[in-house]
């Protein structure tokens, strides 16, 4: 728990940090973690001869109020392009000409305005194609093809409709952060399987899984195929971490084995999760589960290392110290110790050097190298192991020549 707060998580419990070293299922949200999370609309494109600033200007409306960065950049964008509004209208600004706002939500993927009997919708592409059919209008040739490119080429589409009616598809686009491809392949080396959490649909989602490298993706996520996923990997015995900062995000968080909310995410979600990021950094769970990685493989290896120290001490010390009482087990002391005095208090005092000596590496704690289960077992039964069995025969030995040598036994 120290060393967490030292990297600015402050963890509910110490049972949280020993299951965050064994999680083999890491669940991270791909805006703003995996990608750096600020999309900016990149073009307007119509379909079924729709005029571009037609296209822009119901865009632009749509995001009036939307202060995301996507939200922000489609008002710029149009501003750029056509000398439209050049920013969205703040949460205490009133909204002019009657115009009344659909907030987004993760339920319904979309959001628009309403305004002397017109109605200005954008959103997921799915949701938006379920909604432009649903008012019986007919989906435009170009509309799916132009869809699918964008997100062949890991952008985030987003369809337009004004009165139920298809307009066109703003292009954002984001960027994969650098060297978070490399990060999911050292998890990868440790056994961990990361999976991608968006609300882009299959093609994008697919896109920015291959190019960063993760294992599986969660498309078009919603609080509920979140929390049945989480429950998915728990049934079939795994454990699992996910991060989240939004009410949203609270059924998960609160179902995950080790959920880290961010500092600045809503109550619910700070609530539900047992640690939680100070520094609002989503990346930083991987951080956290390397440290939870790190304590279990100081805890093995101080463990073997004692087993194994014992092991060899009793058997360097008891021949000498009952070989007067049973002189069979003289020929087990080949170690030739001065005397039975010598032989205890030389163990005695080497326990007592062994246990200064660990004291650090139990704080600081054995270096971490990605690795799977199976080879740091072999690499902690070869280092603390091995050294466990022979560190008491030499200490024990050095000792003993010292306390003779001081004439002490």
């Amino acid at each position: 728990m120290d060393r967490l707060i030292q990297r600015n998580v402050i963890a509910m419990s110490g049972r949280a940090v020993e299951a965050a070293g064994d999680v083999d299922v890491l669940m991270l949200d791909k805006t703003g973690t995996i990608t750096l999370g600020n999309r900016q609309a990149v073009a307007f494109i119509p379909v079924n001869g729709v005029r571009i600033e037609e296209l822009a200007e119901a865009a632009q409306l749509a995001s009036l109020v939307d202060e995301t960065p996507e939200g922000r950049s489609i008002v710029v964008l149009a501003k750029e392009m056509f000398g439209l509004r050049g920013q969205t209208i703040g949460a205490s600004e009133k909204a002019p000409g009657g115009m009344h706002f659909i907030p987004f939500t993760a339920q319904t993927r979309i959001s628009g305005v309403d305004f002397n009997g017109t109605q200005i919708r954008k959103g997921a592409p799915d949701t938006m194609i379920a909604l432009i059919e649903g008012n019986g209008n007919r989906i435009p040739e170009n509309l799916l093809p132009t869809i699918e490119d964008i997100a062949n080429n890991g952008g985030t589409p987003l369809v337009v409709s004004k009165n139920g009616k298809a307009l066109g598809v703003i292009h954002l686009k984001d960027i994969v952060k650098g060297g978070i491809k490399e990060r999911f392949a050292q998890l990868r080396k440790m056994g961990i399987k990361t999976v991608m959490i968006t609300g882009d649909n299959s093609l994008t989602a697919a896109a920015i899984a291959a190019e960063a490298g993760v294992d599986d993706f969660l498309a078009q996520s919603t609080p509920e195929t979140k929390l049945k996923l989480i429950r998915e990997y728990q049934a079939g015995g795994r454990l699992v971490a996910m991060t989240g900062d939004g009410t949203n995000d609270a059924p998960a968080l609160a179902q995950a084995d080790v959920a880290v909310a961010m500092n600045t995410g809503t109550q619910p979600a700070r609530e539900a999760a047992n640690m939680i990021d100070l520094d609002s950094n989503p990346t930083k769970l991987i951080e956290i589960v390397e440290i939870g990685k790190q304590l279990l493989m100081t805890r093995g290896a101080l463990t073997t290392f004692s087993i194994a120290n014992d092991v060899s001490k009793y058997f360097a010390i008891i021949p000498a110290a009952f070989a007067s009482t049973y002189p069979i087990l003289e020929k087990l002391n080949f170690m030739k110790l001065t005397s039975p005095e010598s032989a205890i208090l030389s163990a005695v005092i080497f326990n007592a050097l062994i246990i200064i000596i660990l004291i650090p590496l139990a704080l600081k704690g054995v270096p971490y190298h990605p690795k799977s289960a199976a080879n740091l077992l072999r690499d902690n039964l070869l280092i603390y192991g091995v050294g466990g069995l022979v560190a008491p025969f030499i200490g024990i030995k050095l000792i003993d020549l010292l306390l003779s040598l001081l004439g002490l036994v």
